[in-house]
């Protein structure tokens, strides 16, 4: 995008979304995307503020908050500008954005610099046609949703709360579409809980196993217990929790020695009968009672307890905007991995709809030109209807 861009310019997402994905922002790198995106934000009026974020073991993470106006309602888009790691097998330069056949080539085009810009074409529209909301709208955007998420949305929030400042409802830009535009809207999403179990033994010879102690049966034996049954059956808009088995490792590479440790990691996707503290203290119980005594740790990291907001006004609009763009009724659906609406369901009622996310994180990441412009008119009619509503009450 030129320095020199209007309101004119910025009505069309394509370009924008070109100009961000050109920048190779691989999480945690900014690359100069939240400087484009700045950019636009301040010729259609935005207050911007970027602050970087940082901890003792993790790296530096730059993030933009950027505001349209000072009353309230405020009506904020979230999403991140940091793109996974390109990999293999690509026909395209991942970040050259291509545009062939309708479709809008590059990392990111999905996931999700692509409904950043139709955040961005929907607000200058509204603009264009001389409406200016009865309210505030906002845009929240970190650069590490992909990595870590420590340095990002939950401490910009935490930013905010200090400046007294709220949201009042949020809609994160997610590819939540699994084939086709309109398909779905996240309204929560499952928890997550990874975990290291380390069980402890004494190394020995193979042939003399009595004057060995081996940590294998007992870490299997513990393995067992945690999965011989699940964990539940699901709940009124959640599938029934996951424990799954990521590796099992002794490190061993000789043939003829007994190990002295042996350790499996696993995640739980947990829905909303269980939070992570509640899965931890089971945990701990379950595998105290299946180690008979064994010498044994257990590491465990939450990313996040689950989350949901109920069907009700928010989902409605996005779902009614849908209908009257595409004609589609949109399923609310509560499925797939962790996002930063974790964070931003504390501050506001949260969903979430993007793009369509077939090829999210694979080699020829696209999005369809004309999905570009489908979300950007979802966009604007939501605003149009949150806004309005705002008006009346």
């Amino acid at each position: 995008m030129s320095a020199s861009s209007t309101i004119a310019d910025l009505v069309n997402g394509l370009e924008l979304a070109r100009a961000l994905i050109r920048c190779p922002s691989i999480t945690p790198k900014n690359e100069g995307a939240l400087d484009v995106l700045q950019g636009a934000l301040e010729t259609l009026g935005f207050t911007c503020h970027r602050m970087v974020f940082d901890g003792d073991d993790s790296a530096p993470v730059d993030n933009l908050y950027a505001r349209l106006g000072d009353q309230a309602p405020n009506f904020c888009f979230a999403g991140h500008t940091d793109v996974v790691p390109v990999g293999d097998g690509w026909t395209t330069d991942p970040f050259s954005a291509e545009v062939m056949d309708g479709r809008l080539f590059g990392r990111g085009a999905a996931d999700m610099k692509g409904a950043i810009a139709a955040f961005v074409a929907a607000v200058a529209r509204k603009l264009a046609q001389g409406d200016k909301p009865p309210g505030s709208i906002s845009l929240l955007i970190t650069g590490d949703e992909e990595g870590d998420a420590v340095n990002g949305t939950k401490k910009v929030l935490g930013w905010l709360a200090d400046r007294n400042e709220r949201l009042d409802a949020c809609i994160v830009g997610e590819p939540t579409n699994p084939t086709k535009l309109g398909e779905m809207i996240k309204i929560g999403r499952r928890g997550s809980l990874t975990a290291k179990l380390t069980v402890f033994g004494t190394q020995g010879h193979v042939a003399y196993p009595h004057l060995a102690d081996n940590p294998i049966p007992r870490l299997l034996t513990m393995l067992r217990a945690i999965t011989a049954t699940p964990l539940d059956q699901g709940s009124e808009h959640f599938p029934g929790s996951t424990l799954a088995i990521t590796t099992v490792d002794v490190g061993n590479t000789a043939s003829n020695v007994i190990p002295g440790t042996a350790q499996a990691a696993f995640n739980i996707r947990f829905n909303d009968q269980h939070t992570g503290a509640s899965l931890t203290e089971w945990l701990k119980t379950v595998l105290n009672e299946s180690a008979e005594g064994a010498d044994f740790d257990l590491n465990i990291r939450i990313s996040g307890d689950a989350f949901l907001t109920p069907p009700g006004p928010l989902s409605d609009l996005v779902s009614g905007a849908i209908k009257d763009v595409l004609n589609v009724t949109p399923e609310l659906s509560t499925t797939g991995g962790t996002s930063d609406a974790r964070f931003i369901k504390d501050a506001c009622p949260v969903c979430e709809f993007g793009m369509v996310g077939l090829s999210m994180h694979k080699a020829d990441e696209h999005c369809a030109v004309a999905d570009l412009e489908n979300l950007t008119k979802i966009y604007l009619k939501v605003l149009d209807g949150y806004f309005a509503a705002a008006a009346r009450a």
